[in-house]
């Protein structure tokens, strides 16, 4: 799979934090009351699915920059 900037930079953070995928959807799921999943987490990373509000929940619990898509 390929991965766009903003997708490398979530798995190179989540790395540095030593934490895995589920961990991050658990976050997601409880900032944004919506439901998130490893599947949705991988289209957002491969740039395939790119929802705004998603996308900001993430670079916010990473504190990552949320890079254009």
């Amino acid at each position: 799979m390929a991965y766009t900037a903003f997708g490398k930079s979530v798995k190179k953070r989540l790395i540095d934090l030593e934490k895995g995928n589920g961990w991050l959807c658990e976050r997601v799921r409880e900032k944004t009351g919506l439901y998130f999943d490893d599947s949705y987490l991988s289209k957002i990373c491969s740039g395939s699915y790119v929802p705004a509000k998603m996308v900001a929940a993430i670079s916010e619990i990473l504190e990552i920059p949320p890079e254009d898509q």
